[in-house]
C-alpha cells in the first residue's frame, strides 16, 4: 500500500445520496425546452407585431410550404453564424433576427428594390 494514502482519508469520503429521478414529470425547465428545440433542428419563426401589421397592410401572404422553407433556411443560417438576415422571396423581403427567431419587418418586392438594408450579416434567397 502506498504510504501517502491513509486509511482515514478513504473512509472520510461522503457517501453518495441516492435520490429517485422523476421521469414522469410533465413540467419542462427552460433548459429542457431549449435542448429539445436545438435537437429538433428547427424552431418556429415568429412575426413581430410590426411585421404582422406590415404583412396585413401590404396584403403579403405566404403558403404553408413557403413559410416552412423560410423557417428551415433561417435555422440553417443561424447555424452558420448569421445573426440578422435579409430573406428574399418572389413575393417579399423579410428582415429576420435569427438570434430571436423573429421576423422584424416585411416589405413587398417592389418596395425592397429601392431600399438599403443595414446591419445584415446574411442573405437568404428563396424563389
Amino acid at each position: 500500500m502506498d504510504p501517502r494514502i491513509h486509511s482515514k482519508s478513504l473512509h472520510a469520503l461522503p457517501k453518495p445520496i441516492n435520490r429517485p429521478i422523476n421521469h414522469t414529470s410533465n413540467q419542462t425547465t427552460p433548459f429542457q425546452q431549449f435542448l429539445k428545440t436545438e435537437l429538433q433542428g428547427t424552431t418556429e419563426l415568429k412575426l413581430s407585431k410590426h411585421a404582422k401589421q406590415r404583412m396585413d397592410m401590404r396584403g403579403i401572404e405566404f403558403s404553408t410550404e413557403k413559410w416552412m422553407t423560410i423557417q428551415e433556411k433561417v435555422s440553417e443560417a443561424k447555424k452558420k453564424g448569421v445573426h440578422d438576415s435579409l430573406v428574399l422571396t418572389n413575393e417579399a423581403a423579410l428582415v429576420v433576427s435569427t438570434k430571436n427567431n423573429t421576423v422584424i419587418t416585411v416589405l413587398n418586392r417592389e418596395e425592397a428594390q429601392s431600399q438599403i438594408f443595414t446591419n445584415i450579416n446574411g442573405t437568404i434567397v428563396i424563389d
